[in-house]
């Protein structure tokens, strides 16, 4: 992967300097942390050869702290919401994740390049695990805890990986395969009870030394892999390095986030997801902000709106489900007690949503777009000036086109595919590569772009709109569906002959999985209302329950092209009125 050069950092900082000055609190950071890359982001030196989140970062950030340079809030902030809660500065992050890191190498062998997948609920232990990875050079894996054994099985398979680490919830699930993942060597439960063939997590890492040396490596080495689905296929696997994740936010300054070290941030994502790397991991801590988690077994909104009165949340992140949720409530029964910026992304937002919420609590909403390809691409500064529909501005160092089939720039105003401009020079966020599957990472690219398969227009101000997927994949309640997982999920069932899925439009969630199915011949019933529910529950028990159709029609025959291929285009323009 090339990285960024001398004349390509001064070219993008004239294109998209930072929108606003520094506040107080930056100059504590700019004095120790940031400073080092100020000559780096102003375009004076080159992106150094090594660099690693976890010493570069973290750790001078520990060093800030012992000085006194720092806030006193935590750098980690855990509630379970049944009374438990963990703090953790940026020195107790650093004892501990080395203890999880000795856990790695030392016990479980692993070194420097290995995989390990990592399933695990919003829980303190999956932040320690993350910076452990870090520190060891292991390349962490994370999935979501709804994911079955079928699913889980694949990633071990695919992504070769040595380990893996969940709770004792889905261990039994992934008893059930381990036997046929050749390269798994190691199994650990975080649990306060025991089970065969199980390390336990928790026991091993308080016993361990605290006493270990941050591997070295450089700004390309793989740091972690994205399942993401896909409208064919099975998940690709998305690559992300030491750079994209960890070195990007230290060039890209505030634009998303804007936070100070005084500030604690909250996103509400599944640890699976992308989004808790950038907004629960890297961003934050870059600016030695608070990251604060609640366990949220269930997105509720008394829950979440309690947790907002009671707790100093300064900037919450959250899909557009969770702010048509929200809105639903009579929101003058609360008083927030800190929360002044609210980030949705992950699906556009209803404008009226916007609206409602801004009434209703004196806050705009601003969005973010991006992918787990390119990590955020596009958002509305705070500060900027709100277009309601609109995703805001390219951020710095990514040059977001409209382009045409031929990869050609197309004026404001005019619809086409969303891009990044990925050559001559790769930008440092964009992810390195489909890991196995060169032929995807290359139809990734056209001409010099890096192209989305999103569709959408940009106006003469420099606001992109998003208007829709260029392909079939879903996006509900910010999770992205291939609708092949669930097509294959159906098919297995006895009742079902033929089937095709697509997105539906759904008020609360954006969009929904919807199938269409063609009933087997040999089948018979007259109770197609509860074959729906069968249906929709043999999903759920196939693969992970969040894919499952809300949505189940019984059709005759599906539309095909004359090679047999299904029109999916047809049957989702025909749910969302576009026929």
């Amino acid at each position: 992967m090339k990285l960024f050069k001398l004349q390509t950092l001064k070219c993008l900082w004239t294109l998209k300097p930072p929108s606003r000055t520094f506040r107080g609190h930056r100059r504590l950071f700019a004095s120790d942390v940031y400073s080092q890359y100020e000559s780096v982001r102003r375009g004076k030196q080159e992106i150094p050869k090594y660099f690693n989140f976890a010493s570069d970062v973290l750790d001078k950030w520990s060093e800030i702290e012992k000085a006194g340079k720092r806030p006193s809030n935590p750098a980690f902030w855990w509630i379970s919401g049944k009374g438990e809660e963990v703090k953790w500065s940026f020195e107790e992050l650093g004892f501990l994740s080395r203890k999880v890191a000795n856990v790695l190498t030392k016990v479980c062998g692993l070194q420097k390049g290995d995989r390990i997948v990592v399933i695990l609920p919003r829980i303190p232990e999956w932040w320690l695990v993350n910076v452990a990875c870090m520190r060891a050079g292991v390349v962490l894996i994370p999935g979501i805890s709804q994911l079955s054994a079928k699913d889980i099985l694949y990633r071990l398979q695919a992504s070769k990986a040595v380990g893996i680490i969940t709770d004792d919830t889905l261990a039994p699930t992934v008893d059930s395969v381990a036997s046929e993942c050749q390269f798994l060597k190691t199994k650990l439960m975080v649990s306060k009870g025991s089970r065969e063939g199980w390390l336990n997590f928790t026991d091993l890492y308080k016993n361990q030394s605290a006493d270990h040396s941050c591997v070295k490596t450089r700004i390309q080495d793989s740091m972690t892999i994205f399942f993401t689905s896909g409208t064919t296929g099975s998940p690709k696997m998305t690559e992300h390095s030491q750079g994209s994740l960890g070195f990007r936010p230290l060039l890209s300054e505030r634009y998303w986030l804007d936070l100070t070290p005084s500030d604690v941030i909250w996103s509400t994502a599944d640890t699976g997801w992308i989004v808790t790397s950038l907004a629960s991991v890297f961003d934050p801590w870059v600016f030695g902000s608070c990251i604060f988690i609640h366990k949220l077994p269930q997105i509720e909104s008394a829950a979440i709106l309690n947790t907002l009165c009671r707790f100093p949340v300064d900037a919450l992140v959250g899909a557009p489900t969770l702010f048509r949720m929200l809105v639903q409530n009579d929101l003058s029964k609360y008083k927030f007690m800190n929360l002044r910026h609210c980030i949705s992304g992950g699906e556009p937002l209803n404008p009226e949503v916007m609206e409602q919420w801004k009434s209703k609590t004196g806050l705009d909403i601003h969005e973010i777009y991006g992918q787990t390809e390119t990590g955020i691409i596009c958002s509305v500064f705070k500060g900027m000036k709100i277009k309601p529909g609109s995703m805001g501005k390219a951020a710095p160092f990514y040059d977001v086109q409209i382009i045409d089939k031929n990869a050609n720039i197309l004026p404001p105003g005019q619809q086409g595919e969303i891009a990044v401009r990925s050559k001559p020079i790769r930008p440092l966020g964009l992810f390195s590569e489909y890991v196995d599957n060169p032929k995807k990472t290359a139809e990734s690219q056209r001409g010099d772009f890096y192209v989305t398969g999103d569709r959408g227009t940009v106006d003469e101000d420099g606001y992109f709109h998003f208007i829709g997927r260029d392909d079939d994949i879903i996006i509900s309640s910010g999770y992205r569906i291939g609708p092949f997982e669930v097509e294959s999920a159906l098919i297995e069932h006895p009742a079902v002959a033929e089937t095709a899925v697509v997105s539906s439009p759904d008020p609360l969630r954006g969009e929904v999985v919807k199938a269409f199915v063609v009933l087997s011949p040999t089948f018979s019933s007259t109770d197609l209302e509860s074959l729906a529910r069968d249906l929709q529950e043999h999903v759920k028990k196939t693969t992970a329950p969040y894919k499952y159709p809300r949505k189940v029609e019984f059709v005759q025959e599906l539309p095909k092209t004359v090679t047999g291929k299904i029109k999916r285009n047809e049957l989702r323009n025909k749910e969302w009125g576009r026929m």
